[in-house]
């Protein structure tokens, strides 16, 4: 007999929704309250009281063994009774809510009510839905008993409605895993080192470990990764794989390795996850049934949209989602998530993983899949993560709603007066200096956020057409996010307030995302990190959160004698730099005199404008980088690198030119990097700096050697894209030749040169 795995929220969800989606704004303050009522209510009940079972059933049910797992908010052990417990918070009337005021919350609870039975052999169990009313902590429970038999009929029911979807998966998953089992690897052989990774990738996820990969350009890492992933689905090793990137470049490629496989007789259902305001098909992004017709009866209609796709697509990119979305007249973006549930492969951003905000809470809260997690160009998530788990509160913006609004409207003006006041009192503990540090966030501060957005919720339901309706609910989401990312905040963060620009900024910094990351890591069976620059790999591995890891670290496949590197061992640091603008200028004038197409990556912009006003440009096509590039004029530059254009361009290391971009054959025939690519000072690497070496010591190197040598790598990676491809780097900065930076430099480099000019 065939498995189905599901969560309870993905079966009731699939049978049970209808109507309208709706994201005009109700208000997100109550979700950290939701988490307080929910360990109020579970404290009251005492020691007989379990929080947060999971509960999970198989049930053979005609063709189907389905396997469910959900998680009950609480389950109550008395003398003579069990009561399954669900909670919900509300902004409803309370007398407003009968028995069956929500189909959707019973359905939940009367699923693990019967799980619950059959696990312990009861007949009968009480099931309660325990409402609070956020606005006036009222609360109502509504309490029923069923009889097993009745909470029988009411499960397989729901499996009925779910049987015929159910049996066209198994159809196609028993295709699947013929064709994945005949499948071979898409190229004649191996190119050297490609092996051994998808050799360690595929043990990896058989051990249920984490890898960490450093392989240079050309070994095929995304066929490396992709290819014995997917042979692990077959096996039964895995259920579904996230391959997690950072730009689009990277998902186009990871599409393009299934393609690829595709043509050669695999059978698998892949999305590609695009972003809302990308994939949106309405004339504005607006998510309610007036001013969408998509999002008008969008849930009457998703299940045939679904059921149509799945029946006659395996790649579900962004043109396919649309293509579906406009037949059935469906939201896209929720339509994609949808179908990224009943896919094997998901191709998306880190943050659909990793944000703390957007993640997708359908697939990591309360299933039954195994999980395995590929993440492309793994180093970029160091400082993505940091970013995730840091936001900051301006004083201006919240002085600007101050000013907009009218005296004592909804109370809210003296509410955001206050936080104003208390982040300026805060700053006034510097004493004259440029900012403060604390190392907690006080709960009352939080308290005042909190009270701040209900108040404002108010007013974002009811005065819609106000003038400055936007600017409030942009400071309403600004303390939406400062307060979910507040739940994470522990000895892994600090306080800082700051003067910036003539604005006050509280900021929580998020120095270290190991603690984080390592329980997001738990989410997957297996988790395979790979990039081309990745040393050392301890540091990686301990600032992602990894623990049980491999590591591999491959040599280039292509030529050594292709790529030609020098030295040139000339200080770039901040005190000599003056002194030695005109030498280096001259020295890149002497590296560029000979034809062909050339990259010069500075620390800043600065640097760049230093150096490029001495630089003798007289008949020579140059370029320069402007400060911000939009995507077009990106490309419009890269474009200019031609066969035979002799070009010479600057641009900053670390920016849009670093990485992610291939100028094969004569489109780019050198690199130069001045520097050794450290990041600038700044009171958020420094704070950094000071948390590691508290810990190990190695404060430096984790905040500004190791991300500045990455950079470095990664703009010298540009040079060499194929095994035909021959060029030269060129490195400026003394530090180059001595220790660690020396060690950092990539292993497959072989013999460098040093130059004196």
């Amino acid at each position: 007999m065939e498995e189905i795995k599901l969560s309870v929220h993905s079966l009731i969800d699939f049978v049970m929704r209808s109507g309208d989606i709706d994201n005009t704004f109700t208000g997100t303050s109550r979700m950290r309250e939701g988490q307080k009522i929910h360990q109020k209510l579970q404290r009251e009940y005492g020691k007989h009281y379990e929080s947060e079972v999971v509960l999970k059933n198989e049930t053979d049910y005609k063709e189907v063994h389905f396997v469910v797992e959900g998680r009950a908010d609480g389950i109550y052990h008395g003398e003579n009774e069990v009561l399954i417990d669900e909670i919900k918070s509300t902004t409803r009337d309370l007398n407003d809510l009968k028995y069956n005021s929500n189909p959707l919350h019973w359905a939940q609870a009367k699923c693990y009510g019967y799980f619950y039975c059959v696990k312990n052999y009861i007949t009968e169990i009480k099931i309660q839905l325990t409402y609070y009313q956020v606005e006036t902590k009222e609360i109502k429970k509504i309490v029923e008993s069923f009889k097993v038999e009745e909470l029988k009929d009411f499960y397989e029911e729901l499996l009925d409605l779910y049987l015929d979807f159910s049996i066209m998966i198994l159809k196609f998953k028993k295709l699947r895993d013929e064709h994945i089992e005949d499948l071979k690897f898409p190229f004649k052989e191996y190119r050297r080192g490609q092996r051994n990774m998808a050799v360690g990738v595929y043990r990896t996820i058989e051990e249920g470990k984490e890898l960490f990969v450093e392989a240079p350009t050309g070994i095929g890492k995304t066929m490396s990764t992709i290819f014995p992933a997917i042979k692990a689905i077959s096996r039964g090793l895995t259920d579904k794989i996230f391959y997690l990137t950072a730009r689009s470049t990277t998902k186009e490629a990871a599409s393009s390795a299934i393609t690829r496989l595709s043509e050669n007789g695999l059978q698998i259902k892949t999305v590609v996850i695009t972003a809302k305001d990308k994939i949106c098909i309405n004339d504005e992004v607006k998510c309610n049934p007036v001013d969408c017709i998509y999002a008008k009866g969008h849930f009457d209609r998703v299940n045939k949209a679904i059921i149509d796709i799945y029946e006659n697509e395996n790649i579900i990119d962004l043109e396919t989602i649309i293509e579906y979305s406009k037949k059935h007249r469906v939201c896209p973006m929720e339509f994609q998530l949808d179908m990224a549930i009943y896919s094997d492969i998901v191709i998306c951003d880190y943050n659909y993983v990793f944000d703390p905000v957007v993640y997708l809470r359908r697939f990591f809260e309360g299933t039954v899949e195994k999980y395995t997690f590929l993440v492309d160009e793994s180093h970029n998530l160091v400082d993505r993560g940091r970013d995730m788990y840091s936001y900051e509160l301006s004083t201006n913006k919240i002085e600007n709603i101050i000013k907009l609004l009218v005296e004592n409207n909804f109370k809210i003006g003296d509410r955001l007066i206050k936080i104003s006041d208390e982040i300026s009192e805060l700053y006034k503990l510097s004493k004259g200096k440029d900012f403060y540090i604390q190392n907690y966030l006080s709960e009352e501060f939080l308290d005042e956020i909190i009270v701040a957005m209900r108040l404002m919720e108010r007013f974002l339901t009811s005065k819609k057409d106000s003038d400055f309706y936007d600017e409030m609910l942009e400071l309403y989401f600004d303390f939406s996010k400062f307060i979910k990312i507040s739940d994470y905040y522990a000895e892994n963060y600090v306080t800082l307030v700051l003067e910036r620009d003539g604005d006050i900024i509280l900021k929580m910094v998020c120095l270290d995302t190991a603690p984080i990351f390592k329980y997001i890591l738990k989410r997957a069976e297996s988790s395979i990190f790979f990039s081309a620059t990745l040393s050392p790999i301890s540091f990686y591995a301990e600032v992602l959160g990894a623990k049980d890891y491999y590591e591999l670290v491959l040599s280039s496949p292509f030529d050594p004698s292709n790529l030609s590197v020098g030295i040139v061992p000339i200080s770039t640091r901040y005190q000599d730099r003056e002194k030695n603008y005109n030498r280096i200028a001259n020295v890149l004038e002497n590296y560029t005199a000979k034809s062909g197409n050339y990259m010069l990556f500075f620390p800043s912009y600065k640097f760049l404008e230093e150096v490029y006003n001495r630089f003798n440009r007289e008949d020579k096509n140059i370029l320069k980088q402007d400060s911000s590039l939009s995507e077009v004029e990106r490309e419009e530059f890269l474009s200019k690198f031609k066969e035979g254009s002799n070009l010479t361009a600057f641009v900053v290391l670390g920016g849009v030119f670093s990485e992610g971009i291939d100028l094969v054959g004569e489109r780019l025939n050198g690199v130069a990097v001045v520097s050794v690519g450290l990041p600038g000072l700044s009171i958020e690497r420094n704070l950094i700096k000071k948390y590691y070496d508290e810990r190990e010591e190695k404060g430096f190197e984790y905040s500004y050697i190791y991300p500045g040598m990455n950079k470095v790598s990664q703009a010298a990676g540009r040079v060499i894209r194929s095994k035909e491809d021959k060029g030269s780097v060129l490195l400026i900065d003394d530090r180059f030749l001595k220790f660690p930076y020396r060690n950092l430099l990539p292993k497959s480099w072989g013999n460098i040169s040093i130059l004196n000019y």
